[in-house]
């Protein structure tokens, strides 16, 4: 802070004050630990095996053409790789569908939070009229009708009754095995010397610090699992496809909007919440396996991390009041791109695909 003397008198430099970026306290960077299970959902093995054919089993679509494995592919670090989600047959999505990658630590699901558990958003995409398309009882009775279902829903539950919840419960404990470990992060985070190449080094020392990354990007997650208005740019897509628009007036709609019908913009977490704060507010993505979950942002509009770092070094977008600019130089840039790559990227997951019953 600078101070001005006139006359015997010192004045605060004001201007200067003002030009100073706001600083925020960083968080904490935590390894990989054990994944944690609700205590009324445990994570048991037989649970876990029927979860995981529940996800892979296309019965749970209205056509039977999708799967929960359709917009959340092993292959695709369980996301789709598109920058607009999968959808049911004649409509279009109009989210980027997140990697479930270590969403065991994620408390709230959906880019907007609308739903705080995973065992209630596993069922949510069956029921969305331009996702699954499915009705929930009808479900029900498709899964209790394979006797093989009804086997090991009474080994997992004590009993063959096969309700929506306990579809969700099973799919839930699935979901939380995916987990990224053994990162150069964790490695280093645990104290272990020499992890990271020169290059990665330099980018960890500007994550954590000039970068600012680590002001949204803490914890086990790499997230603050809250929700920031960025200002991100509209997906040019979204504004050309009457589809994608009967998608945006639909969700509105049903959510309370009542200008629904000529809302041409995403309003993020405001539909749920209708605070004017969260106009266009969307949750902080993890950074694990970054490297293999793109496209980017809620809508997908960045195709790489050079263009979603080149949007945090220009202080996100025009109007946002959360970031601002960095000043990287393009050898720092490269730097940053090189530890999001190398120093968050997690050993493959040991994975085989179920027979579907």
């Amino acid at each position: 802070m600078t101070r001005i003397k006139m006359a015997g008198r010192i004045f605060l430099n004001v201007a200067f004050i003002l030009s100073l970026p706001v600083m925020v306290m960083a968080g904490k960077l935590d390894p990989m630990g054990e994944i944690p299970h609700p205590a009324d959902n445990p994570g048991t093995p037989a649970k876990i095996e029927l979860g995981k054919k529940l996800f892979f089993d296309r019965r749970l679509s209205g056509d039977g053409t999708m799967s929960c494995a359709t917009c959340h592919d092993p292959q695709q670090g369980f996301g789709d790789g598109l920058d607009i989600s999968q959808n049911y047959p004649t409509t279009r999505n109009w989210r980027n569908a997140p990697t479930i990658l270590n969403v065991a630590f994620v408390n709230h699901l959906f880019h907007d939070g609308r739903s705080a558990t995973l065992e209630e958003q596993a069922l949510v995409p069956m029921m969305s009229a331009f996702e699954m398309n499915q009705n929930l009882d009808y479900v029900e009775e498709e899964v209790r009708s394979v006797p093989e279902y009804v086997d090991e829903f009474t080994v997992v539950f004590g009993d063959g009754d096969i309700t929506r919840q306990r579809i969700g419960m099973a799919i839930a404990a699935f979901e939380r095995t995916l987990v990224s470990r053994d990162t150069q992060l964790d490695r280093v985070l645990q104290g272990e010397k020499n992890v990271l190449s020169p290059e990665a080094e330099k980018g960890y020392a500007l994550f954590t610090g000039k970068g600012r990354c680590t002001q949204c990007h803490y914890g086990v997650g790499l997230s603050d699992n809250s929700f920031h208005a960025l200002q991100v740019k509209e997906n040019p897509e979204h504004l050309t496809d009457p589809r994608i628009a009967a998608t945006r007036r639909f969700v509105a709609k049903i959510n309370g909007y009542a200008e629904y019908r000529t809302l041409a913009e995403d309003p993020g977490r405001y539909l749920m919440t209708k605070s004017s704060e969260d106009w266009k507010a969307f949750k902080t993505p993890t950074l694990r396996d970054i490297a293999i979950t793109g496209p980017y942002m809620h809508n997908g509009v960045y195709a790489n991390l050079d263009e979603v770092i080149e949007f945090f070094n220009a202080g996100g977008g025009e109007g946002n009041s959360a970031l601002q600019p960095l000043h990287l130089t393009g050898e720092e840039k490269q730097q940053l791109r090189t530890f999001l790559e190398q120093g968050l990227a997690g050993a493959p997951i040991e994975f085989s695909y179920p027979k579907i019953p």
